[in-house]
């Protein structure tokens, strides 16, 4: 990511959620609902279960709000398979209400959103999209008890675009898409109250002298939207989150899951950007990592391309390997050819088709 010489490949496989989750053989809720362990937790005990390199952007800050915001929770169903649970959002202008469905065995999903219309409650996003005060580092130091010396630690932050504001809004990309062509300046005011918000946080973030690097988390921003959309929402604020980071000294990342091509693009030739993945293929994405580290290797570091849906679910630990392999360019020369360990493995890497790595071979991996 600063645009130096690795002395190993990373082993840094995509598995933020899901595997942490069953690893700890207790059901989804207690992870997502009830923090017990927190989702951060369970992927660094995971990650030690396997033997890799962490890419941990859950770092936190605790952020510190004006108090004009209440929000009261209760579990409103329960079965053998879910947990629903109320959220009343109490507001000086009124109130909004949200519902989230909890399943045994499955990530979180919001079932109900706050926002029903946006055009007539616009007024009431400045308190979902919420300006911090201030902070605390009570979690990041914990958080950093934890990581030891292992890992790089790292947070994120939200840019604006279709891909978030839709988790707002009740029929999400339904009301956006008449949004975009009956009042586009309603999508302008929002975008003006989501970017302070984000790039205050990003002040405080490099204030607190926390983190190692910064992701910048927007999956599907042109998947769930266009490349024009994402031209005229998120890349204006990425600029500037990059711009930021780079004059603070502190790397960048983009995540963005979908069709990625025209991210790539962007931010290679008109961002500060360190770094951009998952660079998925066809047909979850659009992304030709060969074409790619030709025209933009030497401007960004590029990271994934193995087939998240096929080789990364169904394959075994050798086709996983044989796939990584693939994407690493061929020497042109004898020159290329040792100094070799410079290409960009994709670090989807995955050995979670081998067998547990045994202690000595895990504490190996940790030294290397």
């Amino acid at each position: 990511m600063t645009g130096g010489q690795p002395d190993r490949v990373p082993c840094t496989p995509d598995m933020s959620n899901m595997v942490p989750c069953r690893l700890t053989g207790k059901p989804f809720w207690d992870i997502y609902l009830h923090q017990d362990p927190p989702l951060w937790q369970a992927y660094l005990d995971a990650v030690d279960y396997f033997g890799i390199d962490a890419w941990f952007f859950e770092g936190r800050l605790d952020f510190q709000y004006n108090g004009d915001v209440r929000f009261q929770k209760e579990i409103v169903s329960r079965t053998a398979e879910r947990i629903v649970e109320r959220t009343r959002i109490v507001t000086p202008r009124g109130d909004l209400f949200s519902e989230t469905t909890y399943p045994i065995a499955d990530s979180p999903t919001s079932t109900k959103k706050p926002i029903a219309d946006l055009g007539e409650q616009l007024h009431l996003m400045r308190y979902l999209l919420r300006e911090p005060i201030g902070y605390t580092t009570e979690t990041a130091h914990r958080q950093k008890a934890a990581i030891g010396d292992r890992h790089a630690f790292g947070t994120h932050v939200c840019y604006p675009g279709f891909q978030l504001w839709m988790i707002f809004l009740e029929n999400g990309l339904d009301q956006l898409a008449y949004a975009m062509h009956d009042g586009p300046e309603l999508l302008d005011e929002l975008h003006g109250l989501h970017e302070r918000v984000v790039l205050r946080e990003v002040e405080m973030i490099i204030d607190s002298g926390q983190f190692d690097f910064l992701l910048l988390g927007g999956s599907g921003s042109v998947t769930m939207a266009s490349p024009l959309l994402f031209d005229r929402y998120a890349f204006p604020t990425i600029q500037k989150i990059c711009r930021i980071c780079k004059e603070a000294g502190l790397p960048t990342m983009l995540h963005s899951c979908g069709r990625e091509t025209h991210i790539v693009k962007r931010c290679a030739e008109e961002s500060d950007l360190d770094c951009i993945n998952p660079l998925e293929v066809q047909p979850m994405g659009d992304c030709t990592l060969s074409e790619l580290k030709q025209t933009y290797g030497k401007k960004i570091a590029l990271m994934g391309n193995l087939h998240t849906t096929d080789v990364m679910l169904r394959g075994t630990a050798e086709q996983v390997g044989d796939a990584a392999r693939q994407c690493k360019p061929r020497p042109q020369s004898a020159a290329d050819e040792e100094l070799d360990c410079k290409w960009d493995l994709p670090r989807r890497l995955c050995r979670l088709g081998a067998e547990r790595p045994t202690a000595a071979r895990r504490r190996s991996t940790a030294a290397a």
